[in-house]
C-alpha cells in the first residue's frame, strides 16, 4: 500500500513543485538550473512523511500541501549545498552530475539560497493556512534547518572528518543534520492535523528514532549499496575519513542498532494513540530502503 501511496504523492508533489517554480520571474538560464535540481528524481520522503502524519488526523490534504512543498525545497537546498566543493565535494547526486558540476559553483549556491528563501514565501503566502499555523510551520522549519538544527549538524559533521567518534557523538550529529528536518515534518503534520500536545510529543519521539534509522541505513548503503540504485558512489564516507555507524560499530552491529531504533519508534507510535498504518510502513521504508 505504501509503495503506491509514495508513487502517487511523488507525481503530485513534482507537479506542484514544477508549477510553482515555473511561475517565478527569473532569467531562463537560471530557471534551467533550478529545474535541474528539482527534476533530479528525489524520493520526496520528507514531505510524504509530513502528509502521512497529517492524514492520521484529517482526510482533506489542502492545508498540508504548501508546508510539504516548502519542506522539499529546503531539503533540496540542503543537498545542493552539501555537495559543494567546500562541503562534501560530490560529483553525483541521484544518478546524475551534481548541480555545481552540471552548471557552476556560484549557480549552485544561488539555486540553493533561492530554494531556502522561497520555501518561507510559500508558507507565508499560503491561502490554506491561518496566521498562527503559518507561524508554527515557519518556526519549525527555520529552527530545524537553521543554527540549532541542520546547520549545526553539518558543521559538526565537517569537523568530525579524520576523527574517530563515539556512537553518542555520531548520534548527536545526525539528530541535528538528518533528524531535525524529519522531526519537523512530523510535528508540522501533526499540529496542522489537530493533534493534541501529548500526541505531538509522542510523534516527535517517533521522529527522533526515525531519523536515526534513516541515517544508519544511509551509512549501511554507503558500504554495501549499489551505485546504480543509490545514484552516487559507494564508499564516499570512507574516502573522506568520516565516522559512520558501520565503521564505528561494525556492519552487523549497525544493523542491530537500526532494528533497535525501529522498535523504539514503534513504541512511540503506540503511545501517540493514532491509527495510521502508513506511518509504520514509512518506518519500514526508511529503514530498509535500497537508495
Amino acid at each position: 500500500m505504501i509503495e503506491q501511496y509514495i508513487k502517487d504523492q511523488q507525481l503530485n508533489l513534482n507537479s506542484i513543485l514544477i508549477d510553482r517554480l515555473n511561475q517565478l520571474n527569473i532569467p531562463d538560464d537560471f530557471k534551467q538550473a533550478v529545474f535541474y535540481s528539482i527534476e533530479a528524481g528525489g524520493k520526496r520522503l520528507r514531505p510524504i512523511l509530513m502528509m502521512v502524519t497529517y492524514e492520521a488526523f484529517k482526510n482533506n490534504t489542502d492545508k498540508i500541501v504548501d508546508p510539504a512543498i516548502a519542506l522539499e525545497m529546503i531539503h533540496t537546498y540542503s543537498l545542493i549545498h552539501d555537495d559543494l566543493p567546500a562541503m562534501d565535494d560530490d560529483d553525483f547526486r541521484r544518478g546524475q552530475a551534481t548541480l555545481h558540476r552540471r552548471f557552476d559553483e556560484a549557480t549552485a549556491i544561488l539555486v540553493g539560497d533561492g530554494l531556502l528563501t522561497y520555501a518561507f514565501n510559500v508558507v507565508s503566502t499560503s491561502s490554506q493556512l491561518e496566521a498562527e499555523e503559518k507561524i508554527y510551520t515557519i518556526q519549525q522549519l527555520s529552527q530545524s534547518a537553521g543554527y540549532e538544527g541542520m546547520i549545526a549538524g553539518q558543521h559538526l559533521d565537517l569537523k568530525a572528518e579524520d576523527r574517530q567518534l563515539e556512537e553518542t557523538e555520531l548520534n548527536d550529529i545526525h539528530q541535528l543534520k538528518t533528524g531535525a528536518i524529519i522531526r519537523a515534518a512530523i510535528k508540522i503534520g501533526a499540529y496542522l492535523g489537530g493533534a493534541t500536545p501529548p500526541q505531538i510529543e509522542a510523534l516527535d519521539e517517533f521522529g527522533k528514532y526515525l531519523g536515526l534509522v534513516f541515517q544508519i541505513q544511509d551509512d549501511i548503503l554507503d558500504v554495501e549499496g549499489d551505485i546504480a540504485v543509490i545514484g552516487k558512489p559507494v564508499g564516499s564516507d570512507e574516502e573522506r575519513n568520516k565516522s559512520t555507524y558501520p565503521q564505528i560499530l561494525g556492519l552487523d552491529e549497525a544493523m542491530k542498532i537500526k532494528e533497535k531504533y525501529m522498535g523504539l519508534a514503534k513504541e512511540k507510535y503506540g503511545e501517540s494513540g493514532i491509527d495510521q498504518p502508513l506511518l509504520l510502513e514509512l518506518l519500514d521504508v526508511f529503514g530498509n530502503r535500497h537508495s
